[in-house]
């Protein structure tokens, strides 16, 4: 009986000790299935501007980015700008300085000029510089800033053409370094403008970080202000509509003879001015800008002249009173005061999330009478703080950063 007990232990034993061999390997195989399972969600997929799928880490520590201040813009206003570590663009590093003089021998001051990105991050400035100004990419520093995604926006200046072959093998030689790359278009890399191609990008970069919500909300504010204008001015007649003129006042151009530069129907300068505002563009000429002669600029003779950002900064008052200029006097957009400026928008290759206001500063300048109710200094401290999300002050600091203290006494529907 005690044998027979005895037995009975020992297959008892060996039972218990199969049963826990066997227990542990179901734990080690769930094991092995929860570790897969947690690599996969380590990863989200975004497609990009190119259609095509990459697999970007959940939580991204490390980004590089190659852009003119859109990705970075878009970046500070959903709060992930901190993950910068390395940047494709020299404008986003510099703060710059214009001065002009007037006929009566005064000279006028504008200093501090910036994107506004780098205004709300000045340590952007000493961060890793991976692109040249040659639009040569050194591939040795970005890989050292070991990134974790990065993100290229072609259209900038730094990456301009889609069609180049630089800019694809630019591209791809990124890509064999190992790092997810995430390609944005922007307007200009399509046949047609489109400004709600920036509402892709921004979305994209939101899918990047998680944060679809959130550039959501950035887009459609965006689209909103342009709505708002397009709506303003859709019933204006072809008879009544103004001669618009972008002007690009650049010392270089006169440096070679001319009064400076004047932007044709290939760019979206022209969209805004013909498809938003619903105005034309007195420059009825396709390509992008051409430079002109202060004759070819008295015999366009238009109405409103809007100044742009052209090898430097240009306000109102230096059409009005730089003495290379008073040959133009006659011109009726400057007899009449009907000259405004964008604004301060350094390496200004593709437009950024400041958009609106360019077509906002041309709405309020052609039409002044259906914008009564805009007084747009204060609508740029508003539009700052939606973008943004920053207090009034900070609006105002924007404001100036970006030269656009002249609305405060020159606001052509404010008057």
């Amino acid at each position: 009986m005690r044998l027979k007990l005895q037995y009975i232990a020992v297959l008892g034993l060996l039972l218990c000790i199969l049963l826990s061999v066997g227990c542990t390997e179901n734990v080690t195989d769930n094991s092995i299935v929860a570790e897969d399972a947690t690599n996969e969600e380590q990863y989200r997929t975004v497609v990009d501007s190119r259609g095509v799928a990459v697999e970007v880490p959940v939580n991204i520590e490390r980004v590089a980015t190659v852009s003119d201040g859109l990705v970075e813009g878009v970046m500070t206003s959903i709060g992930v700008q901190d993950t910068l570590v390395g940047v494709g663009s020299s404008c986003l590093q510099r703060n710059f300085n214009y001065s002009y003089e007037t006929v009566g021998g005064e000279t006028y001051e504008y200093e501090n000029g910036m994107n506004p990105v780098t205004y709300l991050n000045p340590w952007i400035m000493e961060l890793p510089l991976f692109v040249s100004s040659g639009s040569a990419v050194n591939y040795e520093t970005l890989a050292s800033l070991e990134p974790d995604v990065v993100i290229v926006r072609i259209g900038s200046c730094s990456l301009r053409y889609i069609e180049d072959e630089s800019t694809q093998k630019s591209i791809e030689t990124m890509e064999s370094l190992g790092v997810p790359i995430v390609v944005l278009y922007d307007p200009n890399c399509y046949d047609s403008p489109d400004m709600a191609t920036i509402s892709d990008e921004i979305n994209i970069i939101g899918q990047v970080f998680g944060k679809e919500y959130e550039t959501q909300i950035i887009a459609d504010y965006l689209e909103e202000q342009v709505s708002f204008v397009s709506e303003r001015t859709q019933t204006i007649q072809e008879e009544e509509k103004p001669e618009v003129l972008i002007f690009g006042a650049s010392p270089k151009a006169r440096g070679e003879g001319g009064a400076g530069q004047i932007f044709g129907l290939d760019t979206l300068e022209s969209f805004f001015i013909e498809d938003i505002v619903n105005a034309n563009n007195a420059f009825q000429e396709e390509g992008y800008f051409k430079t002109v002669s202060a004759e070819h600029m008295l015999a366009l003779n238009p109405d409103v002249i809007v100044l742009c950002t052209a090898s430097g900064y240009h306000p109102p008052l230096e059409l009005y009173e730089a003495p290379y200029y008073q040959s133009l006097q006659e011109m009726d957009a400057i007899k009449n005061r009907k000259v405004v400026a964008l604004p301060w928008s350094p390496c200004n290759c593709a437009k950024r999330l400041e958009y609106p206001i360019d077509v906002m500063v041309i709405a309020t300048g052609t039409y002044p009478e259906l914008f009564e109710d805009v007084e747009l200094d204060e609508w740029l401290i508003e539009f700052y703080q939606n973008v943004y999300g920053v207090d009034v002050e900070t609006a105002k600091e924007l404001r100036s950063a970006q030269w656009m203290e002249w609305t405060i006494d020159e606001c052509p529907s404010c008057s």
